[in-house]
C-alpha cells in the first residue's frame, strides 16, 4: 500500500491526528496537497515563523503565530481541511497544547491534523489518539527514475551524456536503497556531477555518505580498506565457496529454489587471517563491509547494551545489501561465566538470535572467533550459519603467495627472492607473522642504508618464535576440535 492509499484509509477511519517522522517536509507537503485534491479537502499549514496559512496561496490567518491560538482557530474552522504542522513537536510539553489537541479529537469531524518532524516521542496523553505514519522509501524503480532525472539535468547543463556501465548503475541503485527520496537525489547528483560518469569510485563515495546519513558511525564501522581476492594468499576453499554463492545472494530472484546464504563463522589460529578472510567476503561480492564491535555496545544502564545491539542490527538492515563482520564474537556473547555480568551476555545472545531468525534483508554475517569453547551452543547449531570454516596456518603454496604479496606492497620485486626457501623457513608462521618478518627485515636494511635482501628476511624469520610454537598445546587442541567439525578455509 502506497502513502496516498494509507492516508485515504486514515481519512475514512476519521483518524484526526497523524504524526509523520521525516526530514522531507516539502516532499510530504506535496504528497498531502495531492491527497487533499483527490479527496476534496483544503491544506492549511502552520509553522513557528508563519503561523497558519490557508490554501494554495498560503493566505495568512491572523493571530495564529502561537500554537494554542492556531489550535483554537482550528476548533472553530470548517471540518474539511487538512492541517499540516511543521514545528508542533517543540511545544508538546505544554499541557494547554495537549489539551487542545485532545479536544480536537473529541469531535466526529473530517479534520486531519498532520505533524511533520524528525523522529520524536509523543507524550503519553497523545499516544492513544495519534497514528504514526512512516513514509515509504523509494524502491529500485523509483531510484532508477531519480538517477535518470539527475542525469538528464547534468546533460542539459553540460551538453554531454552521462556515461555509466550497467553494472555500476545496478550497484549504485542497490546501495541507494534504504534512503529517503531527497537523500537518493542528493547522492545521485554527487555521483554524476564530479565527472559526468557513474564509476566504482562513486559507489565508494555513496557508501561513505550513506553511512554518515544513517548515523551509524558510533555503532557500526565502515571498513574502507577491503582487498580484492588476488591480494589475499590462500583461503582457496573459502574463496570458491563465496564464488558459487555470490549470484544467489546478490540477485535471489534469478535463483528460484535456492535460499540466499546467511553467513559464515570463521574459527582459527590467532593471526592466521580471520579478519582478512572477513574482508575477503566483501571483496569477493563487491559489497560494503561494516564491523560490529561488541565492546562498543556495552552500556552501564540496564537494557542499554541490548538496545545498542538492536539499533546496530537494524541499521545493518537499512544499509543492506552489505556484509556485517562480528569480530571476536565470543567476547560479546560468551556464556561460560554464568550470570557474572548480570545476564547481559545472555540477553545480547537472545537479541542476536531473534534478529538472525527474523531478518529478510540481504545482510551476510561473517563472525570471527578465537575460542570456540566460549561460544554458546545455540549460536553454533545448524541453520544459524551456512558454514563454519577453520582458518589454519597457511600451507606452503599460500606462504609463497603471502610473501609475494607483501614484498610487492613494499615495491620489491618478488622474483628477486627465493620464495620457496622463505616459505620453508616460515613453515609454522601465520600470515600476520610473515608480514611482520618482512617489516622487521625492512628496519634492519634501512638501518644499514641498503636495500632489503633475502638474508634480511631469513634472519627475521629465524630470530623469533611464531605463536604456533609458543602456544603449541592450545593450537593443537583447537586443530583437533576443528578437524571433524569445520571446513578448512585453506
Amino acid at each position: 500500500m502506497d502513502d496516498l492509499a494509507r492516508l485515504e484509509e486514515l481519512l475514512l477511519q476519521k483518524q484526526g491526528l497523524v504524526v509523520i517522522n521525516t526530514h522531507e517536509e516539502q516532499r510530504i507537503l506535496s504528497l498531502l496537497e495531492r491527497f487533499a485534491l483527490l479527496n476534496s479537502r483544503y491544506v492549511t499549514t502552520w509553522s513557528v515563523t508563519s503561523g497558519l496559512r490557508e490554501g494554495s496561496a498560503r493566505k495568512p490567518v491572523y493571530n495564529t503565530d502561537e500554537i494554542p491560538d492556531a489550535l483554537r482557530h482550528i476548533l472553530k474552522s470548517p471540518e474539511n481541511s487538512i492541517y499540516v504542522f511543521f514545528d508542533a513537536h517543540h511545544f508538546l510539553g505544554d499541557p494547554i497544547v495537549i489539551r487542545l489537541l485532545k479536544d480536537l479529537q473529541t469531535t466526529d469531524s473530517g479534520r486531519m491534523l498532520v505533524m511533520i518532524a524528525p523522529e520524536f516521542e509523543l507524550p503519553i496523553d497523545l499516544r492513544k489518539i495519534a497514528i504514526l505514519l512512516e513514509p515509504s522509501l523509494p524502491g529500485k524503480e523509483r531510484i532508477f527514475q531519480i538517477l535518470k532525472e539527475e542525469a538528464a539535468k547534468w546533460a542539459d547543463h553540460s551538453g554531454q551524456k552521462v556515461s555509466a556501465s550497467r553494472e555500476s548503475i545496478s550497484l549504485l541503485i542497490q546501495h541507494l536503497s534504504g534512503l529517503t527520496e531527497s537523500d537518493v537525489r542528493k547522492l545521485c547528483r554527487i555521483s554524476i556531477h564530479d565527472d559526468g560518469a557513474v564509476t566504482a569510485g562513486d559507489i565508494n563515495s555513496v557508501l561513505r555518505h550513506k553511512h554518515q546519513m544513517m548515523e551509524s558511525a558510533e555503532l557500526l564501522t565502515l571498513e574502507t580498506d577491503v582487498p580484492e581476492l588476488e591480494e589475499i594468499g590462500g583461503l582457496n576453499r573459502l574463496k570458491q565457496w563465496l564464488r558459487i554463492r555470490r549470484e544467489v545472494f546478490i540477485d535471489p530472484k534469478n535463483s528460484p529454489g535456492l535460499p540466499p546464504p546467511k553467513g559464515v563463522l570463521l574459527l582459527g589460529v590467532q593471526g592466521a587471517g580471520k579478519s582478512l578472510a572477513a574482508k575477503c567476503v566483501a571483496g569477493s561480492w563487491r559489497l560494503p563491509l561494516f564491523r560490529l564491535d561488541f565492546g562498543q555496545l556495552y552500556g552501564k544502564f540496564h537494557g542499554e547494551s541490548e538496545a545498542n545491539l538492536r539499533n546496530a542490527l537494524n541499521i545493518a538492515r537499512t544499509i543492506a545489501p552489505c556484509v556485517l563482520w562480528m569480530d571476536e564474537i565470543e567476547k560479546g556473547l560468551a556464556t561460560d561465566s554464568g550470570d557474572g555480568d548480570g545476564g547481559v551476555s545472555r540477553r545480547m545472545l537472545a537479541t542476536l538470535l531473534t534478529w538472525m531468525n527474523e531478518r529478510e534483508e540481504p545482510v551476510f554475517i561473517v563472525a570471527t572467533a578465537n575460542d570456540i569453547a566460549s561460544l554458546p551452543p545455540e549460536l553454533l547449531r545448524k541453520g544459524r550459519f551456512d558454514e563454519i570454516f577453520f582458518v589454519d596456518l597457511p600451507d606452503d603454496a599460500a606462504r609463497r603467495q603471502i610473501f609475494s604479496i607483501h614484498l610487492g606492497k613494499r615495491e620489491l620485486e618478488p622474483g628477486l627472492f627465493d620464495l620457496g626457501r622463505l616459505a620453508e623457513l616460515a613453515s609454522d608462521y601465520s600470515g600476520a607473522e610473515i608480514e611482520q618478518a618482512i617489516v622487521a627485515a625492512g628496519y634492519a636494511a634501512h638501518a644499514d642504508r641498503r636495500p632489503l635482501t633475502q638474508p634480511d628476511v631469513e634472519n627475521a624469520i629465524t630470530s623469533t618464535q611464531p605463536l604456533s610454537v609458543v602456544m603449541a598445546e592450545q593450537i593443537a587442541a583447537l586443530r583437533a576440535w576443528a578437524s571433524s567439525r569445520t571446513v578448512p578455509a585453506n
